[in-house]
């Protein structure tokens, strides 16, 4: 088991869950693998093109970037936009509204993935390509369970719900899918959970929480619920956890960290203390 599920805190009182959440991206999807790299160097352009920008040495204008595009992964894309022009005032620029930035880096990233949901809408491309290995087969063993699964992702919610059609998600979770608003104020992974809870009165040992972003583990701790952290290696995908990930999700508060869901009856019996 230790090669696969790393368990982080064994005290937690399994084996009551009930309702099941999902980040997508990076958890079950692959489709937008290769984002933050281009995020990260479009905000580049953005913040090199200001006055402070321009002489500012790279290296740390890269990390400055980094480090505010990492903090709000998993949050809505805005909330690394407001952030991108809270930098380039600092360094007296005159940005754009947050949305603006947020529509072009969209613009850039469906063009550098438009292959793949083309390739998925054609079917010329099988789901299982950018299904994180063993979703499907979580998705579909927690449903025979009796589990109410839910999808919360920071990408907009049209186009978060097409591609969990196209990656044949969308059964098992009964549609439930929720994703970034116009209005930003009207959307959180944290306010679908605390929705979820409430409306289901559920204890938090009856929640569990599958993600591979900071915000999600956290937001899913804050109510009690069960979090396992998925350290996805997205880009080479080697079946092992991705370190970086694995160091920021157990930061955030996992439970137990697992690499994908490839094996999924031996995470299922740890969920349910069957092992």
């Amino acid at each position: 088991m230790r090669d696969y599920l790393e368990v982080i805190n064994p005290r937690y009182e399994r084996g009551h869950f009930r309702f099941a959440l999902y980040d997508f991206d990076g958890t079950l999807s692959l489709i937008r693998e290769g984002w933050q790299k281009i995020m990260k160097d479009y905000f580049w352009e953005a913040l090199r093109a200001t006055p402070g920008g321009a002489a500012e040495d790279e290296k740390a204008l890269r990390k400055c970037i980094s480090d505010f595009v990492d903090v709000n992964t998993g949050k809505q894309t805005i909330y690394q936009c407001f952030a991108l022009v809270e930098e380039m005032k600092k360094r007296g620029g005159e940005p754009l509204e947050a949305l603006a930035y947020k529509e072009e880096y969209h613009r850039r990233l469906l063009e550098s993935i438009h292959y793949r949901i083309g390739g998925l809408e054609r079917k010329t491309i099988r789901p299982q390509e950018y299904l994180v290995p063993g979703g499907i087969e979580l998705l579909r063993t927690l449903k025979t369970r009796g589990v109410k699964q839910f999808i919360a992702s920071g990408t907009d919610e049209p186009y978060a719900r097409h591609e969990a059609d196209l990656l044949g998600v969308t059964p098992y979770i009964e549609g439930q899918v929720y994703g970034a608003q116009t209005d930003y104020l009207k959307f959180s992974k944290k306010m679908v959970i605390e929705r979820i809870i409430r409306e289901n009165n559920l204890s938090g040992n009856e929640f569990v929480g599958f993600g591979d972003g900071f915000v999600e583990i956290e937001n899913v701790k804050e109510r009690g619920g069960f979090a396992v952290g998925v350290a996805t290696d997205e880009k080479d995908r080697s079946g092992r956890p991705d370190e970086w990930k694995r160091e920021r999700l157990i930061r955030a508060g996992a439970d137990v960290i697992i690499p994908d869901f490839s094996q999924t009856e031996l995470l299922v019996k740890y969920l349910y203390k069957e092992e």
